[in-house]
């Protein structure tokens, strides 16, 4: 079962009018992950699909929404996944891949046949991230070993982190989706400070390791009018290209961050001073 919906695109201007009900509306995707249903966001941002495949009793396979208007759904994209749940396996085109908890795979375009499944009775959760794709690269897996590695922030400033790049130009070849997952160190709450915006692609990010009953206040909006959204665990949210993507959390957590859009480099941002911020 497929579950799709569209979202379309703002301008930064009209969204500084909208009521906390219309900016959850708008950028929040609050259940990803249904029984037995891959749920697929279509987002006019750089046409990202943001989804999450969770095959409870049975095997999913993953097919075209109505939206995309062709044969496939990897007729003109690229497909990034990692799991975020128990040990799982993707078959494309009749080769399989173990994923086990906080593993990536890559496929590129042109393959016809992709199925989600449980592997060895435990439970995946399958997080993904689809982009427009005009060249086929080769689908690869990605573990947590042959990630980039970076070691960002103080423990002072409560926003010590790794960060793993794995669906990134700097591991393997993509034609404009980048994914990666960043660990927030025990005791350490604030990601992605200094905050920063990238005009040239946009960015999509999913909470998860939170602990029970805590929360995420997720900050968007432009540098100078900034808005927050409330977000539990397992939850995504969509940001434009015009807006900052930081967050607090009332504990540590775990976040995965997909990117399109026309630039591959991941220094080009455009940073803005925590003190500045409004």
């Amino acid at each position: 079962m497929t579950n799709s919906e569209l979202r379309y695109a703002h301008h930064p201007n009209d969204v500084k009018k909208y009521t906390t009900e219309e900016l959850r509306d708008h950028f929040l995707i609050p259940e990803l992950f249904l029984e037995n249903t891959i749920k697929l966001v279509y987002s006019m941002y750089d046409r990202l699909i943001v989804g999450g495949v969770y095959p409870k009793t049975k095997p999913l396979k993953l097919e075209p929404t109505e939206d995309l208007k062709s044969n496939y759904f990897l007729e003109r994209r690229e497909l990034g996944i990692i799991n975020v749940g128990g040990k799982g396996k993707v078959t494309v085109d009749g080769i399989i891949y173990e994923l086990n908890n906080k593993e990536a795979l890559y496929i590129g375009k042109g393959n016809k046949e992709i199925i989600f499944d449980k592997s060895e009775n435990e439970q995946p959760y399958f997080y993904i991230n689809s982009a427009p794709a005009h060249v086929t690269f080769p689908t690869k897996k990605v573990t947590k070993k042959e990630a980039e590695i970076v070691e960002l922030g103080e423990t002072k400033y409560a926003n010590k982190r790794t960060i793993n790049k794995l669906l990134v130009n700097s591991v393997l070849e993509t034609c404009q989706l980048q994914m990666g997952m960043t660990e927030l160190h025990e005791g350490s709450v604030w990601n992605t400070m200094p905050a920063h915006t990238h005009e040239r692609r946009m960015e999509a990010y999913f909470y998860f390791d939170l602990e029970e009953d805590q929360t995420i206040s997720h900050y968007m909006g432009q540098p100078n009018e900034t808005r927050h959204i409330f977000m539990q665990n397992h939850q995504a949210i969509l940001s434009p290209e015009w807006s900052i993507h930081s967050g607090v959390g009332t504990s540590n957590y775990t976040f995965i961050w997909g990117m399109a859009g026309e630039n591959m480099d991941y220094g080009d941002m455009d940073t803005v001073k925590t003190n500045e911020l409004k």
